[in-house]
């Protein structure tokens, strides 16, 4: 968001604790926070929001974030939205699988925080505050 508004992220998580902490994350980074509890749904809310970044959990229900990530990026109206591939499930191969099904970014669980919020301002095209 180089033009000064307030960034959309649309949050692909189905754990409630991992949404608060994502939560508290925009309210201090100060971005808008759209959330889907499944990949379907992560789906329909990045064709309607057109967020400007998508954080993306890998293991969803309904549809796993693979295909939900590979969905996205086949689709021309959203292609162009950088997803952050979120896994917990931090096996060998697992990035290369995550960047194959559209990932620009890959991030395991537990996440670092200061990398993350470094992660999310760079993609977002702000300082980190």
């Amino acid at each position: 968001m180089l033009d000064g508004s307030t960034p959309k992220v649309l949050l692909a998580e189905d754990k409630e604790e991992n949404r608060c902490l994502i939560r508290s994350l925009a309210e201090y980074l100060n971005f808008a926070l759209i959330e889907a509890g499944d990949g379907a749904e992560a789906i329909r809310c990045a064709e309607a929001e057109h967020p400007d970044l998508i954080l993306m959990d890998l293991s969803l229900p309904v549809l796993d974030g693979w295909k939900a990530t590979g969905a996205i990026k086949a689709n021309p109206r959203t292609a162009d939205i950088p997803v952050v591939a979120l896994t917990a499930h931090a096996m060998v191969g697992d990035e290369e699988k995550a960047r194959r099904a559209g990932a620009d970014e890959y991030v395991s669980k537990p996440i670092d925080m200061v990398r993350f919020m470094a992660l999310l301002n760079r993609l977002l095209g702000r300082e980190t505050p």
